[in-house]
């Protein structure tokens, strides 16, 4: 499958090596009606990829979940997502107020958003418990007044 570079709502690059494929989307701030694209994206590209539709479920949401989530509560940011023949991955990079309690972000229910952003529907206090949920693997890295990195693994096998 050929790669290129396409424009759109976000500047998406995608390269192909022998490594895999990588695409990079910048996730614009407090913008809900661009919010998904990134992880829109990457689902029609894992089931034109021939990946089982219960991998591509479980990324999707959790990719999703975090994009929502930088939009929300850090003002955008940057996602690297890498498929190779393992597994696909992404990384997430914000810099935005970072999570002082990680361990109570994770609890179901708990959440930051604005009644603003609580009455579009999003802010339920379900975006990390979803991606814990729905990936193999995830990893938090927060630096109260630095931004947030999140690592999302799901195996292929």
């Amino acid at each position: 499958m050929g790669c290129c570079i396409r424009r759109g709502w976000t500047g998406v690059v995608c390269n192909m090596s022998e490594n895999g494929l990588h695409y990079r989307f910048i996730v614009p701030g407090d913008d809900f009606a661009r919010a998904g694209t990134a992880s829109g994206a990457v689902k029609k590209t894992l089931k034109q990829l021939g990946i089982a539709p219960e991998t591509v479920r479980k990324f999707s949401i959790s990719l999703y979940e975090g994009e929502i989530n930088m939009v929300i509560h850090a003002g955008g940011g940057e996602i690297d997502v890498y498929i190779d023949d393992e597994q696909v991955s992404a990384v997430l990079v914000d810099h935005g107020p970072g999570i002082p309690d990680v361990g109570l972000a994770m609890q179901e229910g708990w959440s930051t958003a604005s009644e603003q952003v609580r009455g579009l529907g999003f802010g339920a206090g379900m975006g990390l418990p979803n991606m814990k949920k729905y990936s193999d693997e995830l990893e938090i890295d927060s630096v109260v007044g630095t931004g947030t990195t999140v690592t999302i693994t799901v195996r292929l096998a």
